[in-house]
């Protein structure tokens, strides 16, 4: 018997401290089963166990290790051995009351070789990996025939890092990570480990300060108010579709219904919907009132109800809140299945300073600024990521990949995009820091979106990106070039503020006052191709004190439903994709509550189911006529009819989709006058009919409609032939021509 103060097996005492008090740099090295001139040393380190017996696969007994100094490390050499071997450890624990208690046979994460291929470190470390969640985050996977979960994280500055839950009594000195030099991830395969089980990583940090923080690449988390991350096998991609291609193109027709998912309908008991039930109920909606697209304010896990998911704390989890991920891809699936795509908000701004977030995530600055003048957003109190680290740059990118190929998503609509364009954003001179050049423009953000249009685009070009970005910044929605430094930023659309602001700026005005702001509501054909826009009336426009759409609209409460259907016809009638959230199709009385339900005993009155009828018709208009739709965001798509009789606040307008194609004639009138015998030219003789009067009894309105009416040859508008009508108040006439001639 070897004498305890030879024992190759021992370990010194500056090691054995190391190890006890969790901060050894390198815990491979001496835990596991290692090769020395006397056989095979075996370490595990057990707090808890009484004794340990180390086993072959066939379980036999090949050897016992004894305990070091009185401590939680068992040793112990195998002479008999001299080639490392799949071995497994049998350990009898002490019972709570102190004597001998269960016994457990268990595989030593410490036999396991390093895990992550050098192609795959060298890619993570340059920040190209495309798809870094395949390699990062919790996979359950067999080793050797072995189960369990490999777990890995991002941390360079850290000093250790464990792997902690309830598989080992959330005890951070027994599953130290190893550390991989040059990429700065810690990796451990934890056997015995599957599906549904709660971690967290303890970090200590470069400041030797402990943190407990969730997995950054986690598939799934905790229901809040916990916030534990939970191992979830990550989804098999998902195929392109061509059908989905054609549906997001720049000259399909897109009508968007913006959802909260916690607020869009609830059970009798005031809960939640779950995502499976959403998938009936939300999308059989949603297809019954033509919309193409659902967009869905952010689903990522996030810790605050009241934050709506725009601050989010788990970018690659959708939210325990209704379900589990295999949960929303089946609603994602049921919306493709009824022909709907979904889209996704997406926050790539900023993220929140929770003490389980990523914020100092290993003690340093790690995905945020170190300087608050640039890392810290005032407006929302959050942090702001730094966009020229390239490590962090792929966390997104590869983010707005993932989304897209393993939930099936159609696009994103990235949040808040001005603010991550500029260094002053919402900050004083002196509270900012320019750029290399001086100026104000954020580059390395810059940089970011153009590689992340570029990588979805090139990876998945059936899906598309829509820009929130409230600036004249050039570009938005033009190609980014080769090298990335010169061109557009990619996005495929942009949401038009601009026309949001004018319009509803116009329409809250009292009809009488209109003549005098006339250019409020044809400004937009100014610009209204410079950009591929999105006409949005988002959630924005209906929180805060805003008050609802209806509730904006001037006059007594029948003023105000023609308003409203006015606004709606002008906006389906106008250039560009059409955005509407939830509840402004019937009309709410009351601005969005994301706390309860929405209003939906309305539609048991008439206004209310005559404003959702209209919406549900425009949308069908929309999609079966071209014109309203093909040359959305091409000039050749519209021509003026009369933009300049400010006196009688109204407008005119052709709106074509090619020679092939029907033009659509539309007359917009503003106040509450009908206007009789009023002519309009329009693009050739035939006989003109109505397709949409917003004014139409069945939506609610007074009925002042036309019956078909015959072209004349009075030159009229700067047009040969033209017709008279009777302008319905406050409403807007889509028209079309039968026998053209």
């Amino acid at each position: 018997m070897i004498h305890p103060s030879h024992d190759p097996a021992r370990v010194d005492p500056n090691t054995l401290q190391q190890l006890m008090d969790a901060v050894h740099r390198d815990p491979f090295a001496v835990l596991g089963m290692h090769e020395i001139d006397g056989g095979l040393v075996v370490r595990a380190l057990l707090p808890g166990a009484l004794t340990v017996e180390v086993l072959d696969r066939r379980a036999q007994r090949t050897g016992a290790l004894t305990r070091q100094d009185d401590s939680a490390l068992f040793v112990g050499v195998l002479p008999r051995r001299r080639k490392p071997f799949a071995y497994r450890l049998r350990v009898q624990w002490r019972a709570p009351e102190g004597g001998p208690g269960p016994v457990a046979i268990l595989d030593d994460a410490y036999r396991f070789p390093p895990l992550l291929g050098a192609l795959d470190a060298w890619l993570l470390g340059e920040g190209t990996h495309h798809r870094p969640y395949e390699w990062l985050g919790a996979h359950p996977q067999a080793i050797d025939e072995v189960g369990g979960t490999r777990f890995a994280v991002w941390a360079p500055a850290a000093k250790r890092v464990s792997v902690v839950g309830g598989f080992n009594h959330w005890d951070g000195r027994r599953h130290p990570m190893r550390l991989r030099h040059g990429c700065g991830i810690w990796e451990i395969f934890v056997p015995g480990v599957g599906e549904g089980e709660l971690y967290k990583f303890e970090v200590l940090g470069a400041d030797d300060r402990l943190r407990l923080k969730a997995d950054p690449f986690a598939f799934r988390a905790e229901m809040r108010p916990q916030t534990a991350s939970v191992v979830q096998r990550l989804l098999p991609g998902l195929a392109s579709q061509e059908a989905r291609r054609r549906a997001n193109a720049l000259d399909a027709p897109i009508s968007i219904y913006e959802v909260h998912l916690g607020s869009w309908r609830r059970n009798e008991r005031g809960e939640w919907l779950d995502y499976r039930e959403l998938a009936e109920q939300l999308v059989a909606y949603v297809a019954d009132m033509g919309f193409t697209h659902i967009e869905l304010l952010p689903v990522q896990e996030h810790p605050f109800d009241g934050s709506w998911g725009y601050q989010p704390t788990g970018l690659y989890a959708p939210t325990s809140r209704f379900g589990r991920p295999e949960d929303f891809r089946a609603l994602v699936a049921a919306a493709h299945a009824a022909g709907i795509g979904v889209l996704l908000d997406w926050v790539s701004a900023h993220f929140p300073t929770d003490d389980h977030g990523l914020a100092e995530f290993d003690g340093s600055c790690l995905y945020e600024h170190a300087d608050p003048r640039e890392g810290f957003h005032r407006d929302w109190n959050t942090l702001i990521y730094n966009y020229g680290r390239v490590e962090v740059r792929n966390y997104l990118v590869a983010n707005a990949l993932y989304w897209i190929e393993r939930y099936g998503l159609d696009g994103l609509r990235v949040d808040a995009v001005a603010s991550m364009l500029y260094r002053d954003y919402s900050r004083a001179d002196g509270e900012w820091v320019p750029n290399r050049y001086g100026g104000r423009e954020n580059l390395e953000a810059i940089a970011f979106l153009r590689r992340m249009n570029h990588i979805v685009g090139t990876e998945r070009p059936e899906a598309t990106t829509f820009a929130e970005e409230s600036t004249a910044f050039p570009a938005v929605t033009r190609p980014p070039s080769a090298d990335f430094e010169h061109g557009g930023l990619g996005f495929h659309f942009k949401w038009n503020m601009g026309w949001m602001n004018d319009t509803l700026a116009y329409m809250a005005r009292e009809p009488v006052h209109r003549r005098y702001h006339h250019d409020q509501i044809r400004f937009s054909m100014m610009y209204a191709f410079t950009e591929n826009f999105v006409l949005p009336l988002s959630h924005d426009e209906v929180v805060h004190g805003k008050g609802s759409l209806l509730n904006k609209m001037p006059g007594d409460d029948w003023q105000k439903f023609a308003n409203l259907r006015a606004l709606y016809g002008y906006m389906w009638a106008h250039p560009g994709k059409k955005l509407l959230f939830m509840g402004c199709e019937f009309a709410q009385w009351d601005e969005w509550n994301a706390d309860r339900s929405l209003d939906w005993h309305l539609l048991e009155h008439g206004p209310h189911a005559g404003m959702q009828r209209l919406v549900r018709d425009l949308n069908r208009v929309m999609r079966a006529w071209p014109a309203l739709h093909r040359l959305d965001v091409a000039p050749e798509g519209f021509a003026w009819i009369e933009h300049a009789d400010a006196e009688h606040s109204v407008l005119a307008f052709e709106r074509h989709a090619g020679a092939d194609e029907a033009p659509v004639v539309v007359v917009c009138n503003f106040t509450p006058v009908v206007r009789h015998d009023w002519r309009i030219g329009v693009p050739f003789a035939g006989t003109w009919r109505e397709l949409i009067n917003t004014d139409a009894a069945l939506y609610g309105g007074s009925g002042v409609v036309n019956p078909p009416r015959a072209s004349e040859a009075v030159a009229w508008q700067g047009r040969a032939q033209s017709v008279t009508l009777s302008l319905p108040p406050l409403a807007v006439v889509m028209m079309v021509c039968d026998g053209r001639s």
